[in-house]
């Protein structure tokens, strides 16, 4: 066996376990650490196959950015596990019902399924041209082949970042917002005001819900 092969397996049982453990733990913190674990074992997989671009693509962005994002959010968020678990039993059912409907959907899938059959071949980006690096003949092929594929994409995650921003919003009330057009709209005369405070008496200060006491005689 040799050192490729080996790293190959190595890195697919490494991948897989890691990624069952991604959906079975019940800490979500956990959760998050074990798909990084999967981000690293996908980028040596990326390297043997010569694709290093993607690699480091996958390590610095997935793993720098997006998994220490998801990481951040999980451990902001206040989640009453008690209260997710508690409709579980009630909607084990149904839940059980779709599952087996999408894992038949994937065996008829799977049986039908040719490799290779319909599919033209020729149309496909071979090897990197010679002397082309591999990071210019995938930008090459990004924005010149793939370019609207790859707009559209773009557009797909923006829609999927508002809605999960809508969906998430919660207006609570008795809090203190900002104010722009009132912070815009504010002049000297309405901030400050010329007063002659007794000896002791302290500074009232014009504030945005209006006059404001500081300061006061001393007891």
């Amino acid at each position: 066996m040799t050192t490729a092969v080996f790293a190959f397996y190595l890195f697919t049982v490494v991948l897989i376990a890691a990624s069952v453990l991604v959906i079975s733990s019940k800490n979500p913190v956990h959760s998050v650490l074990w798909l990084i674990v999967c981000f690293f074992n996908a980028g040596g997989l990326f390297i043997l196959l010569g694709a290093e671009f993607l690699a480091m693509l996958l390590i610095i962005v997935y793993v720098g950015a997006v998994a220490v994002l998801f990481l951040f959010v999980v451990m902001m968020l206040d989640i009453d596990f008690s209260m997710l678990r508690k409709g579980f039993l009630s909607n084990l059912p149904l839940g059980l019902l779709v599952s087996a409907v999408i894992l038949a959907e994937l065996v008829l899938a799977m049986r039908g399924w040719q490799p290779g059959v319909g599919v033209a071949m020729a149309g496909l980006p071979g090897n990197a041209p010679a002397g082309m690096s591999n990071t210019q003949w995938i930008g090459s092929v990004l924005y010149t082949d793939y370019f609207y594929v790859f707009q559209a994409a773009g557009l797909v995650l923006l829609v999927s970042m508002i809605g999960a921003i809508v969906l998430t919003l919660r207006v609570r009330g008795g809090v203190r917002r900002q104010n722009i057009g009132a912070q815009v709209a504010r002049t000297p005369k309405l901030a400050t005001r010329a007063t002659q405070p007794a000896v002791g008496g302290g500074v009232e200060v014009t504030g945005m819900d209006g006059p404001v006491s500081r300061g006061g005689p001393a007891e």
